[in-house]
């Protein structure tokens, strides 16, 4: 029989509630146990961070960004933030919970923490050393997804000043400036090329700097629970 860090055998999936389990969103006993805070931390930051860009809604800001030539692509830029979001979330969540099972010494049964600590029974100390490395790696690999996304918000930003630029430069004849009747299409084309360069570098910009804010998070908290269970792995071995 597999034993939790309290010596007691580890506590049996609850039943009901599968359906949140199964969304990723559920872990219902160790929710009420949240003594890690890191889910708690990631919601009030992310209400902040909803604050601020509501103001900036109600002061007229963020429509002019979605006008346009320029509309596709911030609306491009916000679809992948918002994947990257979500992911980073149910990471928070899932990295929640078990930091509130390890401290709490109530494992539940087939999560990645009572795996790692039921494999370290009876190991010898290289075993115990190559199965601590590769839980590292796992935890790295598990986050580095949303860390992926966030980085690309930028990439994609500067894909489209690029190309704001280039639309904004095609319209633009010199042989025919002196022709009044010209000039208002050029300017047309200067103008949308320059609100799809600055719209995609602000849109990307800024959901960036929200979603790595997310992933620092998420680091924190994976680091945390790394060192919990390297601790708990060592007491096991001098005991």
């Amino acid at each position: 029989m597999r034993h939790g860090l309290d010596g007691g055998a580890l506590a049996p999936p609850t039943l009901g509630l599968d359906w949140l389990r199964t969304l990723g969103f559920g872990r219902v006993e160790e929710a009420r146990r949240t003594r890690s805070l890191l889910v708690l931390r990631f919601a009030l930051s992310n209400l902040v961070a909803a604050a601020l860009v509501g103001a900036a809604g109600m002061q007229g800001w963020i429509a002019p960004l979605f006008t346009g030539v320029a509309g596709w692509a911030a609306g491009l830029v916000c679809g992948v933030f918002a994947v990257g979001w979500l992911w980073c979330a149910r990471l928070v969540i899932d990295t929640g919970a078990e930091l509130d099972q390890v401290k709490s010494g109530r494992l539940r049964a087939g999560s990645r923490s009572a795996r790692h600590l039921t494999a370290l029974t009876g190991a010898t100390t290289a075993r115990r050393r190559a199965l601590e490395k590769s839980l590292a790696l796992k935890l790295q690999a598990r986050i580095a997804g949303p860390r992926h996304l966030a980085g690309s918000l930028v990439f994609l930003g500067l894909i489209g000043t690029v190309a704001g630029f280039m639309i904004a430069l095609s319209g633009v004849d010199p042989s025919r400036a002196g022709d009044a009747a010209s000039v208002a299409p050029m300017v047309a084309t200067l103008i949308d090329g320059m609100g799809l360069a600055l719209s995609t570098t602000l849109v990307g910009a800024v959901l960036n700097l929200w979603l790595v804010t997310c992933w620092r998070m998420l680091e924190h908290g994976t680091a945390k629970l790394l060192a919990e269970l390297l601790e708990r792995g060592a007491c096991d071995d001098d005991a």
